[in-house]
């Protein structure tokens, strides 16, 4: 015999997907009847504390929201069992919901309107190790998350995999080909890099579907290493590497060089590039195939790029330390995501740590230092008709010793170009895009 409880309600808009029924509206419950009786008085009880309750005012409706919020109803022997439950989040789309207008009165929609909804754009956290060393991000392949340093001072991807012993591969996430149906094994190819600092990785190649944020892209080149030096062994944190510079450095790949991630993923991306948001000492983040507004302030600045080296490279028109007048000295940079300091021509360098009592040349560190009671100036690039500032706070890079601090700033004697590494790249929000092949910046709350 069923017996209908039914309890107050509010209203709801038609619209409203996202609603949560702060109270049921009605349950059919098969009971025995000293279960009614029971279900009743408690009922009845509830109504009486919660007329008490409204009266208190809002403390009170919070209170009401948690104790009533949705139920699932389950019978068990006769005997009623509520359990609470939480709705799916519900993303709204305007471009499918015009989409698919159109669908159900069969007309073709907008080519703005298909763009939109299958664009496989995304955003994806970036993540700072101790210091700000380097910034992962989750990167899913195969199904399998890896903790990845997006760089675009380089093109490979590679990754700590299975086929590494268990001595190499101790406190990292492995990607292991096996336990992935979309994975497939390129024959015959092999990959080997060996970074400025001696770092090596080698191993095989494959392929498999990788997903940075919500992009997504399928049969992107993945080198898997067998052997790593023990720089990156003892880097537990990164579980390799995914390279967003030029396709052309990515020689490491034989016999045929691979595609970088970006490469293949930005003819379904809303426009060619991606975005760069890296924060001190905290999360920050990569959007790929779109600007996000929200990320800086003011305009940004377009220069011209170029790849002719692999990399993504432009031309400084001067800089300025503290607030000293800024002096012309055209000099050619690349924006890099996977180094760490700044690099600059020597006459700059120098000129820098003129302004910062106690600095020097030290032999023993193979850099410059200073004592970490220096009130270090800010540092100006000339970018364009744009200033990217470098507040003095963020230069610091680390500290040797208790009373020593080693510069974020330092000589690019024998590198060939300046490099613009973290330590200016956190202070500036930065847009990579290749048609037209240009740079961006642009100021950002710090």
């Amino acid at each position: 015999m069923a017996h209908l409880l039914s309890y107050p309600t509010t209203e709801r808009s038609c619209g409203d997907q996202n609603y949560v029924s702060p109270r049921v509206m009605s349950i059919v419950v098969f009971l025995r009847m000293e279960d009614r009786i029971n279900h009743l008085l408690s009922w009845i009880t509830g109504q009486v504390i919660m007329h008490f309750l409204e009266g208190l005012g809002a403390a009170s409706t919070l209170l009401i929201f948690v104790a009533t919020s949705p139920v699932d109803l389950q019978l068990r022997a006769g005997r009623s069992i509520i359990h609470q439950t939480t709705p799916k989040p519900f993303k709204k789309s305007g471009p499918a919901a015009i989409l698919a207008t159109y669908g159900k009165y069969n007309a073709s929609a907008p080519k703005a309107v298909i763009k939109a909804v299958t664009a496989n754009d995304g955003k994806v956290s970036a993540n700072p190790t101790q210091f700000d060393t380097e910034y992962l991000s989750p990167v899913i392949i195969g199904g399998q998350t890896l903790n990845l340093d997006i760089d675009t001072g380089s093109s490979d991807l590679w990754v700590f995999s299975s086929n590494l012993p268990t001595s190499q591969s101790n406190g990292h996430s492995v990607y292991n080909p096996a336990l992935s149906s979309t994975s497939k094994r390129l024959d015959g190819y092999s990959w080997e890099i060996v970074y400025g600092d001696g770092s090596k990785a080698r191993g095989d190649v494959g392929t498999d579907t990788v997903k940075v944020g919500t992009t997504t892209v399928t049969g992107q080149a993945v080198e898997l290493a067998d052997e790593i030096s023990y720089e990156f062994q003892n880097d537990i944190e990164s579980d390799g590497i995914l390279g967003l510079g030029f396709d052309a450095i990515n020689t490491g790949v034989q016999p045929v060089p691979q595609k970088t991630f970006f490469s293949t993923a930005k003819a379904s991306l809303s426009a060619p590039l991606f975005t760069a948001n890296l924060r001190k000492g905290k999360p920050g983040c990569y959007t790929f195939g779109y600007v996000d507004a929200t990320e800086y302030t003011g305009s940004i600045t377009y220069v011209p790029a170029n790849s002719d080296n692999g990399f993504w490279e432009f031309t400084s028109n001067g800089y300025s330390v503290g607030t000293a007048a800024f002096r012309s000295s055209s000099f050619n940079a690349v924006a890099d995501t996977g180094t760490t300091l700044v690099y600059l021509p020597d006459a700059i360098v120098r000129a820098y740590y003129r302004s910062v009592r106690g600095s020097g040349y030290n032999y023993a560190q193979g850099g410059y230092t200073y004592p970490c009671s220096a009130n270090l100036p800010s540092f100006t690039v000339g970018i364009g008709t744009y200033r990217a500032v470098i507040p003095g706070s963020y230069i610091t890079y680390a500290t040797f010793d208790s009373i020593t601090c080693f510069g974020g700033i330092q000589s690019n004697s024998g590198l060939g170009t300046a490099v613009l590494g973290d330590i200016f790249l956190k202070s500036q929000f930065v847009v990579f895009q290749t048609s037209p092949l240009r740079l961006g910046f642009a100021r950002k709350p710090l």
